[in-house]
């Protein structure tokens, strides 16, 4: 059953997809990004977790693990993680060394989010998987990590540092396929509503459905949302035209830096396109203060999420920063 709460009572989080903007480097985004995540931590967000995609201009964040260990050695008490690690893409034994290495460094501050898509296009897969399997075997590669942590599967090879180290597991997905699995294994459950909103309720409600307890006792939904908050809703919209641009490259296959703000991005579309855009980007919430509480506030209770992750993909660094302040005041019930 979802329970229904204000959005003072609704833990939120951080996804960053650590854009490379249009003019700028890789290592400014990572720059940009410990900074986002050092005031994230003392506006109060729980968590911030990085995205694995590749093959992308725009997003630095390929090398998750690195990049995560970069986050937490810039903070003190917020949690930071994958949002997540593809899992297809890796050995587990590769991961739980890896993500054993960090939890050992930051004890009680690392989060292992998991999915199964490849986080880039074919060809990019390809290079990446080897064995083509396109993730048919994440159960059984998400069991063999998880025997890895656990040490209680009597294997020989054993995870160094990894085995005995507490790492929570998260699953995330944009279909139903790791909503039903994570409900089966007790998991905390993260749902990509942020660029698959058609989905949301099905999948949320299907995890819910389906919940044995595990390493849960009840189910815990996160969901993914776009925010972009300004001090008027024309300046938010304008804001968001870069996301919006870069999600227009992606729908015509020629990924790109994320792009400064324009007027009037719809004129950029084809009609297609823009039902493109509408259908992954509906969800989005972009506007003033009291825009973004209202709209937020009746996603949060619609979905009935336990934390809501927020993304926003804003060209100015500094109003991204502003972005994030005044969205955890929202939250906060300020």
């Amino acid at each position: 059953m979802m329970t229904q709460r204000p959005l003072s009572h609704t833990a939120y989080s951080v996804l960053d997809l650590a854009p490379v903007l249009e003019g700028a480097t890789a290592a400014q985004s990572f720059q940009n990004s410990l900074d986002l995540a050092q005031h994230a931590e003392k506006w109060g967000y729980r968590r911030y977790w990085l995205a694995e995609h590749h093959n992308m201009p725009g997003i630095a964040s390929s090398a998750t693990s690195v990049v995560i260990g970069h986050i937490a050695g810039g903070t003190e008490t917020i949690r930071v993680g994958s949002g997540g690690i593809m899992l297809p893409n890796h050995a587990p034994l590769v991961i739980a060394e890896q993500f054993g290495t960090l939890a050992s460094i930051y004890p009680d501050r690392i989060d292992l989010g998991l999915g199964r898509a490849p986080g880039t296009d074919f060809q990019t897969a390809r290079a990446l998987r080897r064995d083509e399997k396109g993730g048919a075997d994440f159960e059984q590669l998400l069991s063999e990590l998880r025997g890895f942590f656990t040490g209680t599967d009597g294997k020989k090879v054993k995870a160094v540092p990894g085995e005995g180290v507490e790492v929570p597991i998260w699953l995330l997905g944009s279909s139903g396929y790791s909503a039903a699995l994570a409900g089966r294994l007790g998991l905390p459950f993260a749902f990509a509503s942020h660029f698959n909103p058609e989905h949301t309720l099905d999948a949320l409600s299907l995890y819910r459905n389906s919940f044995e307890p595990g390493v849960l006792d009840e189910p815990y939904a996160m969901t993914g949302v776009n925010v972009i908050a300004s001090e008027t809703d024309e300046e938010a919209e304008y804001l968001a035209s870069s996301q919006k641009q870069q999600f227009l490259e992606l729908v015509r296959g020629t990924p790109g830096k994320l792009k400064p703000p324009v007027e009037n991005v719809e004129q950029l579309m084809m009609p297609h396109e823009r039902v493109a855009l509408e259908r992954q980007l509906g969800s989005s919430i972009y506007g003033s203060v009291d825009s973004v509480r209202s709209k937020l506030s009746a996603f949060a209770e619609e979905t009935a999420s336990d934390e809501l992750i927020i993304v926003s993909q804003v060209y100015s660094h500094e109003a991204r920063l502003r972005s994030y302040d005044l969205t955890a005041g929202i939250m906060k019930g300020e």
